[in-house]
């Protein structure tokens, strides 16, 4: 049985509260978007793997450790559910193959001495995430998101005019992983985090065999040549894995707008990596571009904080959920 909040700890001497629990996730959070955020150095160190054989890795290992661990679960009963339901399965599929577009892109920029333009994409993200909510969903945007929105388009425009072309590495990180948050809200909220993860890397299981049967029929197999490489190629499904369960580990345990606030760290990390330890050059036209974008990001935030005080201060003590 799960401890729940406030249950005495195991081994410990004193219950744990909320605050304890909060804590927890925050820190859960900071080490799931830290992880991230030295992605591009792990992946940098992946060379001379190109990027298909590198997400055909990460697909492939990170189903092996799926499996492993719902293997020593004993834990397949959901499977039968899911595979029955086919707006769940449809939507899985969707899921699966953004995240996978999402991956090479990233990999392919960092590969090609781009992760500026990468961590730009996690930059522009949430903006992208509120633009789809108004799109798809049909939410009402408040006046400082509306306007979070419009300088964020105006960075866009910037951005392709200032760089002498589209910034389609940022656009389409931003688009891939936005739709894939709206997907994993909309049809994936009810599955266990190991489940989800397996069953996207499973859909995903022929792609990767497929690319592997290429890369190895064109002579361009990077695994197996060195120790070393090949057991960081291996560790990829791994290295995967870990910062999504710390972000599942910290999504249940602290507010939305304080996973909002955090998320930031990883394309300020990304940007850091990409500049000062892979020496990418980022032109001052570029500075500017993200200079603007974190305009957006600023006002984002200031009505993220505003909304969720105005939230507390509405809870009253006859509110079941004060209680």
């Amino acid at each position: 049985m799960t401890p729940r909040i406030g249950d005495a700890t195991p081994g410990a001497g004193h219950p744990r509260t909320a605050a304890d629990e909060r804590r927890r996730g925050t820190a859960y959070g900071f080490l799931a978007y830290g992880v991230w955020g030295i992605f591009p150095l792990y992946f940098h160190a992946l060379k001379p793997a190109g990027a298909w054989e590198i997400l055909a890795h990460r697909i492939v290992w990170t189903m092996v450790l799926c499996w492993g661990i719902l293997a020593v679960r004993r834990d397949w009963a959901w499977l039968r559910t899911t595979l029955a339901n086919r707006r769940l399965s449809l939507g899985l599929t969707a899921a699966a193959l953004l995240i996978a577009v999402n991956w090479v892109i990233y990999v392919v920029a960092v590969l090609s001495g781009h992760t500026y333009e990468a961590a730009l994409g996690y930059f522009l993200n949430p903006l992208v995430t509120v633009a789809l909510g108004v799109v798809i969903l049909g939410e009402r945007l408040r006046r400082l998101q509306w306007l979070a929105v419009g300088v964020g388009a105006v960075a866009g425009i910037y951005l392709a005019l200032a760089g002498g072309g589209f910034p389609w590495v940022a656009i389409s990180l931003a688009l891939s992983f936005g739709m894939y948050g709206l997907l994993k809200k909309r049809v994936g909220a009810a599955l266990d985090p190991w489940h989800s993860l397996f069953a996207e890397t499973a859909i995903l299981m022929p792609v990767a065999v497929a690319i592997l049967i290429i890369v190895g029929v064109r002579g361009d197999m990077t695994y197996g040549v060195g120790t070393a490489h090949t057991v960081m190629l291996t560790l990829a499904g791994v290295v995967t894995a870990i910062p999504l369960l710390l972000f599942a580990a910290a999504a249940q345990r602290v507010p939305l707008v304080t996973i909002g606030l955090i998320q930031f760290t990883t394309p300020v990390m990304q940007l850091l990596v990409g500049v000062w330890l892979l020496q990418e050059h980022v032109s001052g036209r570029l500075w500017l571009g993200f200079g603007i974008v974190w305009i957006a990001l600023v006002l984002l935030t200031v009505d993220s904080i505003a909304a969720a005080r105005r939230n507390r201060s509405e809870i009253t003590p006859l509110d079941p959920a004060a209680e």
